[in-house]
């Protein structure tokens, strides 16, 4: 069963939250010298929080979208019904060669079966010198959306073993990723966002949804070991307000022009 097989809102409630304040720097980047009148494409665009940026800036119907997660991609389309949206993995997008001036994946690469093949795809549907543009929270570098809830639960649960393993999480493995997948003049950089939370219980809550590692690492514990997690979070955010600080690990390339 897929880390993702959720409803929409769940996801929403618990990335939403992080990943749609983090679309306008990520969209910054990924469009940075792209023509407003070209076609862009959103890989694993879940229920829509990147496709309604890229929607705002190069109009609906020139963005396309997928996700492996159906219930997703469905979202989304109904979110979006100018726009071209698909049920389909990265590594095998429905979309013929030099597509889009630009395709991006936010919070994406981490949770990709082949990260490589799935990048070498979305340079395949990028016309030649468009950009192709990832970014990963920050795990490696303890900066991630997560890493205080990770940090947390680590310190007492030698079962918990967080996400700073997955492709991406740590500085430069974007760049090799995209370096292997054939893309050229890569660049790297961290974009950082804040967000706010009046209470410990807006930011505890959607942790109990099962999104996500991090959520299904939460449903894994039994009454008391969820009752000793969240008394240990609690201590270490306070009860609120607080402000999460997350940074994000975002690489770009360029498509070279076939030989």
């Amino acid at each position: 069963m897929s880390q993702f097989d959720v409803s929409a809102d769940a996801y929403v409630r618990f990335m939403g939250r992080f990943s749609s304040v983090l679309a306008g720097p990520f969209a910054d980047v990924g469009l940075r010298g792209v023509p407003s009148s070209a076609a862009v494409l959103d890989v694993g665009c879940g229920p829509g929080m990147l496709t309604a940026e890229l929607a705002r800036r190069q109009g609906e119907s020139r963005v396309s979208a997928v996700d492996p997660e159906q219930g997703f991609a469905e979202a989304t389309a109904a979110a979006f019904p100018a726009s071209d949206v698909h049920q389909a993995p990265a590594e095998h997008l429905p979309f013929t060669d030099g597509s889009f001036g630009a395709t991006l994946a936010q919070l994406v690469v981490q949770f990709m079966s082949d990260p490589v093949a799935g990048l070498a795809e979305m340079a395949r549907v990028t016309a030649a010198g468009g950009r192709v543009s990832a970014c990963v929270w920050d795990f490696g570098g303890g900066t991630g959306a997560l890493s205080g809830f990770w940090r947390t639960a680590m310190r007492t649960d030698p079962d918990a073993t967080g996400e700073g393993e997955r492709p991406g999480t740590t500085a430069g493995d974007l760049t090799r990723l995209f370096t292997l997948a054939g893309l050229r003049d890569v660049q790297e950089s961290v974009l950082t966002v804040a967000i706010d939370f009046p209470t410990f219980e807006d930011w505890w809550q959607p942790f109990t949804l099962g999104v996500g590692p991090a959520g299904v690492y939460v449903a894994s514990l039994d009454a008391a070991g969820r009752a000793r997690l969240e008394a240990d979070l609690r201590s270490e955010y306070g009860d609120g307000p607080f402000t999460i600080h997350a940074g994000a690990l975002t690489a770009t390339g360029t498509v070279a022009a076939p030989a």
